[in-house]
């Protein structure tokens, strides 16, 4: 008998038909002797359609109370869930962010968990329950709602299954595994059996859309194995672990993308001591997550800085920068949406040489220019034109072979 935390993502559980199909799953697993944990999103669009509701009325509804909205696709698919589960003789409880409780910080919208209280799971479980947790939720120092915001409901499983130690985290989703790049950009793409929390975690932080990066990062901390699959099949999906020593024997596992980015480029910065504080930490206040950061050589005494932010929050960034270039005697501030990036991931790279080479190699006989490049131990992104994207993926998915096993 084992205790596992299985998440159901919007598309899974995205009418009342699919709704009792989960049930029948997940009763499987309760009939198998196994103590299970079910957390849930909302259904597909309905968070979408909170907020436009919210916007109809404004077009900044105020942080808590659309939180305070939001919350409610969710507690909707946990009772929906529970209702069906008992009404096929199964006993079952739902419990919300703030009745488990899933402690987290107070930045509404983008929350992070800061601690789960696992005695109510336990109890429930302890009377031979199954337990449904509303995903994407949570509740700050002050009791008041928060969500986690895009993908948070993976981030909740992880948290559930690292606080009470359970053996397994099953990810459903409408995908059934992690493949070498997505495979409606290239139909070669090759399901992986395995990956890496190192890899997994560079390749969601660069756009692959499987996994939530923060649910990463819990994994990797908490050495929660992962197991991301089909909802609707029964086939093997992926399994994302500590790394092993064969994975150093593949050089690259998978090519990630982002077209969600934008490149913001300061001119003339006065370089000198505390200058890049003083025009960063402004988006830091902000919760603008900054990536790349590039910085020309100094020409008498000014450089130019160019970074990347989410494509999102390009129009707040502009804002802010301009208002700190004034106040710092920068010239110019010039905003970029028609970005891609798209980068290698892979652990073997710490032990093989070559590989930005020819990825520079591969990118050029295409004919695409690299604007900006940033590495690490076993990644290699370039921002490139946005136009470019797909044509990069195939054929860096094809120059490092990733179709073969």
């Amino acid at each position: 008998m084992a205790l596992i935390v299985q998440k159901y993502g919007g598309s899974s559980v995205a009418d009342l038909q699919k709704i009792r199909y989960v049930a029948e799953k997940v009763a499987k697993a309760h009939d198998q002797g196994h103590k299970v944990v079910v957390v849930l999103s909302a259904r597909k669009g309905r968070t979408d359609s909170l907020i436009s509701l919210a916007k109809e009325i404004t077009p900044i509804p105020d942080p808590r109370e659309l939180d305070v909205l939001l919350a409610t696709g969710e507690q909707e698919n946990v009772a929906l869930f529970c209702i069906t589960l008992k009404a096929m003789g199964y006993d079952a409880c739902s419990l919300l962010g703030f009745q488990v409780a899933v402690q987290t910080s107070d930045l509404y919208g983008k929350a992070s968990i800061l601690k789960v209280d696992t005695q109510r799971i336990l109890d429930e479980l302890d009377k031979g329950r199954i337990v449904a947790v509303a995903g994407f939720q949570g509740v700050d120092e002050q009791g008041n709602i928060t969500t986690l915001g895009r993908g948070g409901s993976d981030t909740t499983a992880v948290a559930v299954a690292a606080a009470l130690n359970a053996h397994l985290c099953e990810i459903y989703t409408d995908v059934d595994g992690v493949y070498t790049t997505d495979p409606n950009v290239y139909p070669k793409a090759r399901k992986l059996k395995r990956i890496s929390y190192e890899e997994m975690l560079e390749m969601a932080s660069l756009g692959a859309k499987v996994l939530e990066i923060r649910s990463v990062e819990f994994a990797m901390k908490y050495n929660v194995p992962i197991h991301v699959r089909s909802t609707f099949t029964e086939e093997e999906g992926t399994m994302v672990t500590q790394e092993t020593k064969d994975m150093e024997k593949v050089l690259v596992s998978g090519v990630a993308f982002s077209k969600n980015e934008a490149r913001v480029t300061v001119k003339r910065v006065p370089d000198r001591p505390g200058i890049a504080f003083r025009l960063f930490r402004p988006l830091l206040t902000q919760g603008i997550v900054v990536d790349m950061i590039v910085q020309n050589t100094s020409e008498d005494g000014f450089t130019d800085l160019t970074f990347t932010v989410p494509k999102p929050d390009l129009l707040r960034t502009m804002n802010v920068i301009n208002e700190v270039a004034k106040e710092i005697g920068a010239t110019k501030v010039i905003g970029d949406e028609n970005i891609a990036k798209v980068s290698i991931v892979g652990v073997g790279m710490k032990t093989h040489a070559g590989v930005a080479a020819k990825m520079f190699e591969t990118l050029a006989k295409e004919g695409i220019n690299i604007m900006m490049i940033s590495t690490s131990e076993i990644k290699i992104s370039c921002v490139i034109e946005e136009k470019y994207t797909e044509l990069a993926v195939r054929a860096l998915h094809d120059a490092f072979e990733l179709d073969k096993v």
